[in-house]
């Protein structure tokens, strides 16, 4: 111990200063020290490299919809039906991730206006185990294209999976089914289905309603796709080209239809509603 520090101990008056565990954000991809309110004030996106970072139902939400909006309650559905164990309950782990994020589930609706225009939009949040697909995401789905269908709406989609859950089994897989006739019923009442891939949408959501969209945008970067790529390589015994999987891959070969940056996606969202929803249904 340096006779400063000695010194600064013995006066018991002089106070210590106290650095914030929150007051710093690192970048997942330049590794960049960024302030957190400087983060959060430009998006959640990295001022030094653009990477997008994840967020959640409430800063999508805050975002997107003018002010006013309000959140869809989310359907009860059984929870844990297959009495599933691993290293911990399944039941543990739904009580965990509750606690960490303040939400029932990995996919939460909201209703309101985006500049103007009615909409209905679903979130998934990656940080609820995963955004993983199961009843309970399948439920909040059907009752966000319905909401739709009663407003006169278009449900707007943001996915972020990991895949179905696994706790779940065959359940989680049927909403794969599930949620593709709830598209074929917004299809039929006249009104667009618009997804928003963020990063990652892997998976049974890849799989089923995160690519059956009228309109597929993604967001820069964001990981998207079915197998990983370790799991295709090994599989095809070749590689793969770089960046593949990623969105700016995926619009260079037709899979999706535009790349938007977070700060023009509300912009960009109102303008396909614009365009997709008839006047009547609109105004």
């Amino acid at each position: 111990m340096s006779w400063l520090n000695r010194v600064r101990n013995s006066i018991p008056f002089l106070p210590k200063r106290e650095t914030p565990d929150n007051l710093w954000h690192k970048c997942r991809q330049c590794n960049a020290m960024v302030f957190t309110k400087e983060w959060e004030d430009n998006d959640s996106v990295c001022p030094r490299c653009d990477h997008h970072g994840r967020i959640g139902p409430k800063a999508r939400f805050d975002r997107l919809f003018d002010p006013g909006y309000s959140v869809l309650p989310s359907p009860q559905v059984r929870e844990d039906p297959l009495k599933f164990r691993d290293s911990k309950r399944y039941q543990d782990r739904i009580k965990a991730a509750r606690q960490a994020t303040g939400e029932s589930d990995a996919l939460q609706n909201g209703r309101g206006t985006v500049d103007g225009k009615r909409a209905v939009i679903g979130v998934q949040d990656f940080a609820f185990m995963g955004g993983s697909m199961g009843l309970a995401v399948g439920a909040a789905f059907v009752e966000g294209v319905r909401a739709a269908i009663r407003d006169h709406a278009p449900y707007i989609i943001f996915t972020a999976a990991g895949g179905a859950r696994m706790q779940e089994g065959i359940l989680s897989l049927m909403q794969m089914p599930k949620t593709t006739v709830a598209i074929a019923e917004l299809r039929e009442a006249g009104l667009p289905y618009i997804v928003v891939l963020t990063d990652p949408t892997t998976g049974g959501v890849t799989a089923s309603y995160a690519m059956l969209g009228d309109v597929q945008i993604a967001e820069p970067g964001a990981l998207i796709g079915f197998a990983g790529q370790r799991v295709i390589e090994s599989t095809i015994r070749e590689k793969l080209p770089e960046g593949f999987q990623r969105a700016e891959y995926l619009l260079a070969h037709g899979m999706i239809d535009m790349v938007v940056h977070r700060k023009e996606l509300k912009a960009t969202l109102a303008r396909l509603i614009d365009y997709l929803v008839p006047e009547r249904q609109a105004a």
